[in-house]
């Protein structure tokens, strides 16, 4: 059973064929988003079925884009812990135990998996790091070849994880967005698939957002505070509880808190100062080499995201971020930077209630960082 209806531009509204291969607006260069009949899904889940069956990033298969469940490409991801920390009352999300220390492993499975339906024998990805190392990982499995183009200032530890899975990395000088473009261009002259936060990528994020939910026993979070880099997880994550919403499943949703780094901050600037758009900036720097992204792809979709629960945006210094990274590790969680980012942001807005944490990275990723 699958439900994709098509392909819709977030921005300009066209529609494309659920068939068709793409990974942006041909029209207006847009983010896509994977549209569902959610009619027929209502009709293949028994709610109470449902809601009993083991917590698992594949459980949720009715609403993720895959045909062939007999070829999904799968490490065993998700299904990560939901722990409460006694002393904040803060539930942490700890995505660093999937198999390559990220939450990247969600996007992944499905977006190898889907790849593997259509036949793709070769890729390309722009990462700061994460995304590459998954994508490598997932691609060695399904013997597909990957190169992987990071930005200079990548981790080396990144680069040696992405070359252990047997992927080319590539150093881009300049930032993500111009290890972006590089694969964008690799794309038009060879015809090669791109990888990275494209539609089927934010479908695998999902699950971060349904297993919230499973773990607390379909009870509904006050908060659920995300980092941001690219936008796509934050806003994965509200599709899940949008979906959940129209399945009859949950009555609400959560409201959602995006964090980002002080010294790259597009999404928190758009929504204090109501914008429609996101700013443009020209120099970014932040310890949080992972979600250090000036021009995130779905951080449109992230920001609207964040409006539509009632929820709030907020940045935090390097000094900050170190310092939240070093609190969670005296309550026994190791996280890279980026994935203190959520903990740090939910202390600095005095977050009362039933507070959700994603701690999105494993701290072996950025183990050497320290403040300049």
């Amino acid at each position: 059973m699958v439900a994709v209806k098509l392909l819709r531009c977030y921005k300009c509204k066209k529609k494309f064929s659920a068939r068709r291969i793409i990974f942006e607006c041909d029209r207006c260069g847009g983010s896509l988003d994977i549209e569902y009949d959610y009619d027929e899904i209502k009709k293949h889940i028994l709610k109470e079925e449902f809601k009993r069956a083991c917590v698992s990033h594949w459980k949720y298969w009715h609403f993720y884009p895959i045909e062939d469940l007999t070829r999904i490409v799968s490490m065993e991801e998700g299904g990560t812990p939901l722990m409460l920390d006694k002393e904040s009352g803060f539930f942490f999300k700890l995505e660093c135990v999937n198999p390559t220390g990220s939450f990247k492993d969600r996007g992944s499975t499905v977006e190898i998996s889907k790849f593997v339906e259509l036949g793709v024998n070769e890729i390309v990805c722009a990462s700061t790091g994460n995304m590459g190392a998954s994508i490598a990982a997932y691609a060695s499995k399904a013997g597909i070849k990957a190169t992987i183009f990071v930005p200079e200032f990548a981790p080396k530890v990144k680069a040696e994880q992405i070359k252990s899975y047997g992927a080319k990395v590539v150093f881009v000088k300049g930032s993500y967005t111009d290890a972006l473009n590089k694969t964008k261009e690799l794309r038009r002259k060879k015809g090669v698939y791109l990888t990275g936060d494209y539609p089927y990528r934010c479908e695998g994020e999902k699950s971060v957002g349904f297993e919230i939910i499973d773990q607390l026993d379909w009870q509904i979070p006050d908060y659920v505070c995300c980092p941001i880099g690219n936008g796509t997880l934050l806003y994965g994550v509200y599709k899940s509880f949008a979906e959940l919403k129209e399945v009859g499943l949950i009555k609400r949703l959560p409201r959602l808190v995006g964090v980002q780094a002080k010294g790259c901050n597009p999404v928190v600037r758009a929504f204090h100062k109501d914008m429609d758009e996101l700013p443009k900036l020209k120099k970014t720097k932040t310890v949080a080499g992972a979600i250090n992204c000036p021009d995130p792809v779905d951080g449109l979709k992230a920001l609207h995201a964040i409006r539509k629960t009632s929820g709030d945006s907020i940045d935090v210094s390097d000094r900050e971020i170190m310092k939240a990274r070093s609190e969670l590790g005296k309550k026994g969680i190791y996280a890279e930077p980026a994935g203190a980012v959520s903990y740090a942001g939910a202390k600095k807005l005095g977050l009362k209630g039933r507070v959700v944490c994603v701690v999105t990275g494993h701290g072996l990723k950025d183990p050497f960082v320290k403040l300049k």
